[in-house]
C-alpha cells in the first residue's frame, strides 16, 4: 500500500479514538516498554505529542524515563527538515510551534550522536519495520545523522498494517521495535 493511503487511512481511525482511551492506551505502551532490553543507556530521545491529533501521549513514557533517571531529549524543529535535540528539564520552557508541537525553547542541546534510544512518531506500519509518518521526513533526516546502533522504537495505537508498505525508498529509516497496545514488534 502506498504512504498517502496508510496516512488516510491511520489518521481516520486515530480520529476514531476517545480521548480517554487515547490515554489508557498511551499508559499501557508506556508499561509495556519496561519488557524491552533498552534500560542501561544514557540519552533517550521522544516526540512530544500533538494533542489535536490524538497522537499516542508520551507524558507517561517521559514519566517513566524520568522515573528511572534517564536523559530525556526532545526535538525542536529548525527549518523545512532538520532538527535540534534539547535535554528535558525541569526548567525546560516550551512553545507550540506552527504543526502545534511543544518545543522547548532553548535549553541545553545534545548531538545526535549521543543519542542512545529514539522513540520515534509514526501513523502506521508495517511487519518489516518500515513506517509511515506525516511525510515531511523530519525523523528519517534526524535518524540518519544517529549512530547506526541507536534503537529505534515506534509507538502506535494499532497493530501493523497487513499490506507492506510499497513505495519505501532509501531515505527511509527501519525501526528496531514498534509498541502496540497488543503486541511488541521486534524487526
Amino acid at each position: 500500500m502506498l504512504k498517502r493511503e496508510l496516512r488516510k487511512k491511520y489518521k481516520n481511525l486515530r480520529a476514531e479514538i476517545s480521548p480517554t482511551n487515547a490515554s489508557d492506551l498511551s499508559l499501557v505502551l508506556a508499561n509495556s516498554l519496561l519488557q524491552i532490553p533498552i534500560w542501561d543507556f544514557f540519552y533517550y530521545h521522544t516526540f512530544l505529542s500533538i494533542e489535536e491529533k490524538n497522537e499516542v501521549d508520551t507524558l507517561p513514557l517521559i514519566t517513566l524515563l524520568q522515573g528511572k533517571d534517564k536523559n530525556v531529549v526532545v526535538p525542536k524543529v529548525i527549518d523545512d527538515h532538520l532538527m535540534e535535540n534539547y535535554l528535558l528539564t525541569d526548567s525546560t520552557p516550551f512553545k507550540k510551534s506552527p504543526w502545534g508541537v511543544p518545543e522547548p525553547v532553548d535549553g541545553l542541546e545534545i548531538p545526535e550522536n549521543k543519542i542512545d534510544v529514539v522513540f520515534v512518531p509514526l501513523l502506521a506500519f508495517d511487519e518489516k519495520g518500515n513506517r509511515v509518518g506525516y511525510g515531511k521526513g523530519f525523523y528519517d533526516a534526524f535518524l540518519h545523522k544517529c549512530r547506526k546502533e541507536t534503537v529505534k522504537i515506534g509507538l502506535s495505537f494499532f497493530t501493523a498494517d497487513p499490506e507492506l508498505i510499497s513505495d519505501v525508498n532509501e531515505n527511509d529509516v527501519k525501526l528496531d521495535f514498534c509498541v502496540t497496545p497488543e503486541k511488541i514488534y521486534e524487526f
